[in-house]
């Protein structure tokens, strides 16, 4: 019997669990391990999800106990299983691993990737915050007035009860209401869903995939941070970031993703130095010179509402997009500074847990980080920016954050004007996609006039 540790954040972990090990009689995890995200250790991933090897659960620790939990329970493999990690990360935590006495592994996408019944669009990245959502959003539009049933499924964010959490399914934005979501959920869902879309999410994505297949002719994988897509694509599209060029030879595992696309939509090259444009395309044909590549724009449109123009701006943008992400600024910095306004500082104000994340991330410049993985870290996000000196708050995020504070914290305001921004998909990059779509559509409105395709949501993963 093969001893297992694997190495998460609440994600990618439970899949590979899920996908790999779960039913392998040959091996039993003793644990996981958790990093990037507040609050996700120190918790057990239940038996009802863990399967009738596990009837007391899984423990998830926090990632600084790996060495002794390796040494305590004679671990003999680590398998890492969450993403935007730094190589040199990845191979420090290999280190540690095999300095306490166990093998280290990366599992692929062949062993991991589930197969579905019907078409998949796989939408990643090469880093945090490069543009998925609203690529996917452009993507599952095209589809939907194609006249094919589309479906999202969104990387998994269970951040609450996982047990509730197994199958999530979103139509209206009461859905999303009744689900309790962070923040950080909350931002993934809710815009797809106020345009007329489905998305589904969860911890046990075999049974959401055959969920999706039931009221859907293509499926849409939402794919999170970097990560590799968890079912295998009929069409593969990356997005990559022009203002971080080459952060694919340094994240794993963004080159994976480049490798593996049919698609490269390189994005932000409206706010990137050419020279940083031309750094990025490089890579991308050194990795894969097959790819079709789209380059595109991301236009930082602002809202109505209050002045901006010589006025003391607080900038809230994208809390994973500015932390692991690494970005120093997001779009309602991009959109403040085009306005006219005066970028406040909030790195002096901050309260709670938002001070550390500024002790945590020293990059983080003149913009707080959208961070609201709970009711008390949300209080604290309120609380800084109740205290920043400001006579206006832009926010760069894709909610409604106002709202979102009253419906989670009740009588608790932002106290101070707001204004939104509003980003999409450059108009020729969203050209682009559906010239490169069109073949795939009129393929896929075909099949689905014919007989149901064969196929197994138990994908190719040998222990599914």
């Amino acid at each position: 019997m093969r001893r297992v540790l694997i190495a998460g954040a609440g994600g990618r972990d439970f899949h590979t669990f899920n996908v790999v090990f779960r039913h392998d009689p040959n091996t039993v995890v003793v644990a996981f391990t958790a990093a990037q995200i507040p609050n996700i250790d120190n918790r057990i991933y239940p038996p009802e999800l863990a399967g009738a090897n596990y009837p007391d659960g899984i423990p998830i620790r926090p990632e600084a106990e790996l060495d002794a939990i390796v040494r305590e329970r004679a671990v003999d493999e680590v398998v890492f299983a969450y993403s935007d990690v730094a190589y040199a990360d990845v191979m420090h935590l290999a280190s540690r691993a095999m300095a306490a006495g166990a093998d280290f592994r990366l599992v692929g996408p062949r062993a991991s990737s589930l197969r579905s019944r019907r078409p998949i669009v796989a939408v990643c990245a090469t880093r945090t915050g490069c543009g998925k959502s609203q690529t996917s959003r452009v993507i599952a539009r095209l589809l939907l007035d194609s006249g094919l049933r589309t479906a999202l499924v969104r990387h998994p964010m269970p951040y609450g009860a996982l047990n509730e959490m197994r199958v999530q399914r979103f139509g209206t934005l009461a859905d999303i209401d009744a689900a309790d979501p962070t923040v950080e959920e909350r931002e993934e869902y809710e815009e797809p869903v106020r345009q007329g879309m489905v998305m589904y999410a969860g911890v046990d994505y075999a049974d959401i995939l055959a969920a999706a297949e039931e009221e859907a002719d293509v499926i849409v994988w939402d794919g999170g941070n970097n990560d590799l897509p968890f079912y295998v694509p009929d069409l593969m599209i990356v997005v990559a970031d022009a203002l971080r060029p080459c952060h694919e030879l340094a994240y794993y595992p963004g080159e994976v993703n480049v490798r593996l696309a049919d698609v490269v939509v390189v994005n932000k090259v409206d706010s990137a130095e050419l020279a940083d444009v031309h750094r990025e395309l490089d890579v991308i044909h050194a990795l894969n010179p097959t790819a079709t590549v789209i380059c595109a724009t991301s236009p930082a449109v602002l809202a109505d509402g209050p002045e901006i123009n010589g006025k003391r701006v607080l900038v809230i943008d994208d809390g994973p997009t500015l932390t692991h992400g690494g970005m120093p600024f997001g779009a309602g910095t991009v959109a403040t500074t085009a306005a006219g306004g005066e970028l406040v500082d909030p790195r002096p104000y901050a309260v709670g847990s938002l001070a550390e994340v500024y002790k945590k991330y020293p990059h983080l410049g003149r913009v707080l980080p959208a961070m609201g993985y709970g009711d008390e870290q949300l209080a604290d996000l309120v609380a800084t920016i109740a205290a920043t000196p400001c006579d206006v708050v832009v926010t760069g995020t894709p909610i409604d954050l106002a709202a979102t504070v009253r419906a989670r914290l009740g009588d608790q305001a932002i106290g101070h004007p707001v204004r939104h921004v509003r980003y999409e998909l450059g108009e020729t990059a969203q050209a682009s996609l559906a010239e490169v779509l069109r073949p795939f559509i009129e393929r896929w409105r075909i099949s689905r006039a014919g007989p149901e395709p064969p196929g197994s949501t138990k994908g190719t993963a040998p222990n599914g």
